[in-house]
């Protein structure tokens, strides 16, 4: 018995690394002293600095790194045989992660395990990848794929990734600078992004339910928003004290980590707590609307997803009537508003006097934002958060 009758394809590999090599080489810069397949990716912080853009300002450089994976959002994925997105939610999961910081990212390195390895689909998780370093100015620098039999189901794969980052020691944004009565400014996220996708299987059973025209499956492949180069560029323009990626947790977790503890050790007074202003609430009236698709995973929520549950509605209907179960159920919205973005992706805290020039600027490159709430002081030692 060889390797490839043990159900490790060895030219297989070597098929795939071709194409990751033609895929990385557009996301390249004259930063990297090699390409794909060597036994590691070198970056020239030299070259890198030589080339300016900023880099060249830098007193203190510091690097900020990142690892997240896409989760069970590949399911989805596997399901509807569409594989080109989730790399690109591969990279935002960690690039929007280390923006937090205020860190540029400056690689990409990514890692595929799974079953049996068919070239063709690996090369369309790392066009992803490539496509989500492109739009965030990284580099894709190098990765692993790993094919192990018996141990992933043929057909299933995995996908994570590590992104290194680097901002001036001057310029981190640690949260420190938040203060009493900073806005929080919310950006608009693309859907659920690439968290919670374990309950959405469980509620969404059918990924070709009709939603809006489209298979539901299709939605919710819509892949994660890449916050980086409009939120680098904004900090040009206003002065952001504390930035927030909204991922696994929600509102309840993501928010408060934002904030800075404490800032003055002998004073309870300085800790901080996030007010967001509740878009379900009859008093609201900001421009912030919980996407259709949150609505359609509330009602799975309540009912149980299957066929048989609830009174059996599905696409419309089932929107129509999860918007209801939002405003009606606080169970079913605290695990909603506690597991997804509900609409929005990324905030900021800033000085209320900045709020409508970074607006402005942000709907110019096409990200809407809108005030969700405010900073207020708290007697909490952990940051907490509560809707109004």
């Amino acid at each position: 018995m060889d390797y490839k009758e043990a159900g490790v394809n060895i030219e297989e590999g070597y098929r795939a690394v071709g194409k990751y090599r033609e895929l990385a080489a557009a996301t390249t810069s004259t930063a990297v002293l090699n390409s794909i397949g060597s036994f590691a990716g070198m970056y020239s912080l030299k070259d890198f600095f030589g080339k300016g853009e900023g880099a060249a300002a830098m007193e203190e450089p510091v690097l900020v790194s990142g690892t997240d994976g896409v989760g069970t959002k590949l399911e989805v994925a596997f399901q509807m045989k569409k594989y080109d997105t989730v790399g690109i939610d591969c990279v935002a999961m960690c690039v929007n992660d280390i923006l937090c910081h205020g860190a540029r990212p400056l690689f990409f390195l990514d890692y595929i395990a799974c079953g049996k390895l068919d070239a063709d689909v690996a090369a369309e998780l790392v066009k992803g990848v490539a496509t989500g370093c492109r739009e965030t100015g990284a580099v894709l620098l190098g990765g692993e794929t790993a094919e192990m039999p018996g141990f992933y189901e043929e057909g299933k794969y995995d996908i994570a990734g590590f992104a290194v980052g680097i901002v001036d020691r001057k310029k981190i944004i640690d949260g420190a600078k938040i203060r009493e009565g900073d806005t929080l400014l919310g950006i608009a996220s693309s859907g659920p992004h690439s968290t919670g996708f374990s309950l959405i299987r469980k509620v969404i059973p059918n990924l070709n339910e009709d939603f809006g025209g489209m298979p539901i499956g299709h939605v919710l492949l819509e892949p994660t928003r890449l916050y980086v180069k409009p939120v680098l560029e904004l900090m040009n323009e206003v002065e952001i004290h504390g930035m927030a990626n909204i991922t696994g947790g929600g509102f309840y977790e993501n928010i408060p980590r934002m904030f800075c503890y404490p800032a003055a050790p002998d004073s309870k007074s300085t800790y901080l707590s996030a007010v967001i202003n509740d878009p379900l609430s009859p008093a609201y009236n900001g421009g912030w609307k919980i996407p259709p698709i949150f609505a359609r995973i509330a009602y799975g929520a309540k009912y149980g997803g299957t066929k048989d549950a609830g009174d059996g509605r599905s696409g419309a209907a089932a929107q129509n009537a999860g918007e209801e179960i939002l405003r009606s159920d606080k169970g079913i919205k605290k695990t909603m508003f506690n597991t997804y973005n509900m609409g929005v992706g990324f905030v900021l805290a800033l000085d209320p006097s900045e709020v409508k020039k970074a607006v402005a600027f942000l709907e110019e490159k096409g990200f809407p934002a809108w005030k969700i709430g405010t900073v207020e002081k708290s007697t909490s030692s952990t940051g907490d958060l509560r809707f109004v």
